[in-house]
């Protein structure tokens, strides 16, 4: 059903944010965007955007992935309140 394949991409998702290679690699990246963006000269605009876009799209992955965490625990509660009152 669609109800578990949002729960098992909530699991996966889990999986990967708990990873220490996958956060040590985000967190690399983030860094290295910032410092592109604060090195970068005043004349340097178009650098400034690009790793603020970097930056952001990193953001929004690690977004997704929270938000497939939290629908699936929104599945799983709603479900274990069903069983709750059966």
């Amino acid at each position: 059903t669609e109800q578990e394949i949002l729960v098992e991409q909530g699991e996966q998702a889990e999986t990967l944010l708990a990873d220490p290679v996958f956060s040590s690699v985000v967190n690399e990246l983030v860094d290295q965007t910032f410092q592109s963006f604060v090195n970068s000269q005043p004349q340097e605009a178009d650098k400034r955007e690009q790793s603020y876009r970097h930056y952001r799209a990193l953001v929004d992955v690690v977004s997704t992935l929270k938000q497939r965490v939290a629908v699936r625990d929104g599945i799983v509660d709603a479900n274990n309140k069903e069983m709750d009152h059966e």
